[in-house]
């Protein structure tokens, strides 16, 4: 058996295809409405406009008539501050502020603790097209931590990687190469041996909070992968349970190389960068 390695990084790599996160509206509903426990509130309006900025923003500041530096690029979300401080306001004065709110660009609105809006205000938000939502979460704050997580995820920075990943005792291992060189056979044989799938011939790696890089299948393949002469087979049903995983780190690159096609032999490996994240990558020979 034996070893290259050379200077790669994966996000140059020439079979990867990049992904370049935009969040609208629409989107966030449909992917976190059932986490977030997330309901149309009025009619379904405003669903093209983008989240520009990965957290949540609470308008109280603006609701009294000072805007500036408001975050109009986040999701609002109106607690139970702003809903009390709205009810206090006369009619003409209430309906004024929140008129001003939404000549802002902002994506949506959001009522925590399960408050509506008032018809008055809903009608504002219906001539903005603004989509208005609504979420029964008791404590505010629990749907702005789970919202942003949810939206950190959605904006954080994805790659499609076309290799197999396993969990090799707990190490995430990417195996590359070219078409046919025996990715999927490979991976086949480790699972024999009690390793873990985590996805076949189709990579999608995600930067987590600028620390690490984390894979996972597409959703369309998870738990399946191609075997040659027999097709396509459902890991978990044949292997169990314990044969998938959902997702993994990245830990380690292995390139499947012709023989002919190592140029030089290097048992040592180096240290090279994926995303911003020394990754060590050995390439091997396939076995003949």
């Amino acid at each position: 058996m034996a070893e290259e390695s050379g200077t790669q990084t994966i996000t140059s790599s020439s079979d990867q295809q990049k992904s370049v996160p935009t969040v609208t509206v629409e989107s966030f509903y449909n992917s976190h409405a059932e986490k977030l426990q997330m309901k149309l509130e009025g009619p379904r309006v405003g669903f093209h406009r983008k989240i520009r900025e990965p957290t949540i923003n609470r308008p109280g500041l603006a609701l009294s008539g000072f805007d500036t530096y408001f975050a109009e690029k986040r999701v609002q979300v109106l607690g139970a501050a702003e809903h009390s401080y709205l009810k206090s306001l006369p009619a003409g004065v209430r309906i004024e502020r929140f008129c001003n709110l939404c000549k802002h660009k902002i994506p949506c609105l959001v009522m925590s603790r399960g408050f509506h809006l008032a018809p008055e205000l809903l009608s504002v938000t219906g001539e903005a097209k603004i989509a208005v939502f609504r979420t029964p979460m008791m404590i505010t704050m629990k749907f702005i931590n789970a919202a942003t997580i949810a939206l950190e995820m959605d904006f954080s920075p994805t790659v499609t990687e076309f290799g197999s990943m396993v969990d090799i005792l707990g190490v995430g291992v990417l195996i590359r190469g070219v078409s046919g060189i025996g990715k999927s056979e490979c991976v086949l044989g480790l699972i024999e041996r009690g390793y873990s799938l985590v996805a076949d011939d189709v990579t999608r790696i995600t930067m987590q909070e600028g620390r690490e890089l984390m894979a996972t299948a597409p959703e369309m393949t998870r738990n399946h992968m191609e075997v040659r002469g027999i097709g396509i087979i459902d890991v978990a049903k044949v292997f169990g349970i314990g044969s998938i995983r959902v997702e993994k780190r990245l830990d380690l690159v292995v390139t499947l190389m012709e023989w002919g096609d190592v140029e030089e032999v290097d048992r040592i490996g180096l240290d090279r960068e994926c995303d911003g994240r020394k990754i060590e990558r050995h390439g091997t020979e396939r076995s003949r």
